[in-house]
């Protein structure tokens, strides 16, 4: 049990959604310590009751004054909510880790994955009544960077091109439950119901469904870009995306194409891959395994495979991987929890 109570107070924001419904998940599953915990939502869903590690709780309705009192609050509830909310809470001396784009490309605010840059959140301590904003970065680039920064930090990523291949969580679980209800119309001959996604999704894949900018790139791609230069602390990487929706529930795969700097062999790169925390190899050319969405969906560990040298660039300075995570867990709700964790 984690209620104990010389843990922090928390607010879960958005907790009727997917990712707040993981946060309590993994919440529950880290043993976090709490004293209290308030569950947040929308209107519209505020008045439901949830249980929680044995205990009943009534969603409350979000209003300025649901944060007196709050250390941490954990946001996903959509970039309005946080943009409206957020500086509140930190006003009131909380730390907020948001799971939106809001505030992510922000001057001063860190922008974090507990294991590529831990010391973004130096100094920033829970419970010390001084408020800050955490940002939680993009799915894809979680699961993205989780592969790549170790060995960007061995051999110095020069130039990284990706390709994504997301679930549908990533769009929340109403995108979910549209891709099981036209599976099953598609499979009995009926026309499917398109209200998240304006196209079939079952038995289809297309261009991810963000808004596609004056440069031809979508907000997604552009998301790979700029928040990978921010998390590395690096303006010169060259990082190029194409991100794809497809019809897998809730963990993303990840084509990425690695440049270094320095040369880095396949077995080198391996070895080093092994050792990262947060991430298992799954690289078995004679059985042809490699990660699936499927085998990762639930688990808390990025996986890696299809590590091979890139035979389109000279020596050994470029590499190819594979990468699947799941979109829920490491990609949103165990990101910010671990962030949290740092804060204690």
């Amino acid at each position: 049990m984690s209620l104990q109570e010389s843990g922090p107070s928390l607010a879960v924001v958005g907790v009727t959604g997917a990712v707040g419904q993981e946060f309590l998940s993994v919440l529950s599953d880290r043993d976090f310590p709490y004293r209290s915990i308030k569950m947040l939502a929308s209107r519209r869903s505020a008045g439901k009751h949830l249980t929680f590690q044995g205990r009943d709780y009534l969603v409350e309705e979000i209003a300025p004054d649901s944060f007196d009192g709050v250390d941490i609050a954990l946001f996903s509830a959509g970039g309005s909510i946080s943009k409206e909310f957020g500086p509140i809470a930190v006003e009131k001396g909380g730390i907020v880790v948001d799971n939106s784009s809001a505030f992510r490309m922000d001057e001063g605010v860190p922008l974090v994955i507990p294991e590529v840059n831990p010391e973004a959140v130096a100094g920033i301590r829970a419970g010390s009544g001084k408020g800050a904003l955490i940002a939680n970065p993009n799915c894809s680039t979680i699961i993205c960077l989780m592969a790549a920064t170790p060995l960007h930090r061995h051999a110095k990523v020069v130039r990284m091109v990706v390709s994504t291949y997301q679930a549908a969580s990533g769009a929340g679980a109403a995108a979910m439950e549209e891709l099981v209800l036209q599976t099953r119309e598609v499979l009995e001959g009926k026309p499917p119901t398109c209200n998240i996604f304006k196209q079939q999704y079952a038995f289809n894949l297309f261009s991810h469904n963000a808004p596609v900018m004056s440069n031809g790139y979508n907000e997604e791609e552009m998301k790979l870009v700029k928040e990978t230069r921010k998390i590395w602390n690096d303006k010169d990487v060259k990082v190029t995306a194409t991100c794809i929706r497809v019809p897998v529930m809730r963990a993303h795969a990840e084509s990425v194409n690695l440049q270094f700097e320095k040369p880095l062999d396949e077995e080198k790169a391996k070895e080093i891959l092994k050792k990262a925390p947060g991430v298992v190899v799954i690289d078995d050319r004679a059985a042809n395994r490699f990660p699936t969405p499927l085998e990762v969906s639930n688990k808390d560990d990025v996986a890696v495979g299809r590590i091979r040298r890139d035979v389109s660039q000279d020596g050994h300075t470029g590499l190819d991987i594979f990468v699947c995570g799941d979109q829920i867990r490491k990609g949103a709700a165990l990101n910010a929890v671990q962030i949290a964790e740092m804060l204690l």
